[in-house]
């Protein structure tokens, strides 16, 4: 049974051409385990993925607060790449860190947290094509599936879909086993 019911989790894709399953599988992993999941892109229309899942985001990035969530998960595909140089993403993503907050990202959205600052000497991976943008951004690039370096959680790309899900959730669970889910009051 996890511990993550109530979790607040901001998921973040592309206006256009996200990666199907590095939404997906987090998506509903988080979902089944009991965490309140919104999805905010760019525009707040509808936005479709690489492989044709359409979505309708619950909101749109410019009005997140990171403090009002326990996990920020920047969802891959070449879309992401509206996201690296996008004030708005470097913002949620200093702010969650600075919180923190869980921070995730995968494909080639890590480049958007090193772009951020994010990942200055922090171990990370990404996509091979932004491996360039993190070693600029001042990363650790580490050749793994899934790296976890603290409350930073990256992945390279879809075949990694699924353990980072399971990161994500890991990451979580450990969270709530200590304090609770952030919508809980503070002792």
């Amino acid at each position: 049974m996890s511990h993550i019911k109530g979790s607040r989790v901001l998921m973040v894709v592309a206006s256009r051409d996200f990666r199907d399953e590095e939404f997906a599988e987090p998506y509903d992993r988080l979902m089944a385990a009991g965490a309140v999941v919104t999805v905010v892109s760019s525009t707040g229309a509808p936005t479709r993925g690489m492989l044709g899942r359409v979505l309708q985001p619950d909101g749109v990035l410019r009005e997140q607060q990171a403090a009002s969530y326990d996990a920020v998960i920047f969802v891959g595909g070449s879309g992401a790449q509206e996201y690296f140089n996008n004030p708005d993403a470097h913002r949620l993503a200093r702010e969650a860190a600075e919180a923190n907050r869980i921070v995730a990202a995968m494909c080639i959205a890590p480049a958007i947290l090193a772009n951020a600052g994010v990942l200055r000497g922090r171990r990370a991976t990404c996509f091979p094509s932004v491996l360039p943008l993190l070693r600029k951004g001042g990363a650790v690039v580490t050749d793994r599936p899934v790296v976890r370096d603290g409350i930073l959680i990256t992945a390279p790309g879809p075949e990694a879909a699924r353990e980072f899900a399971l990161a994500i959730q890991a990451a979580l669970e450990e969270r709530t086993d200590v304090s609770g889910p952030s919508s809980s009051p503070s002792p």
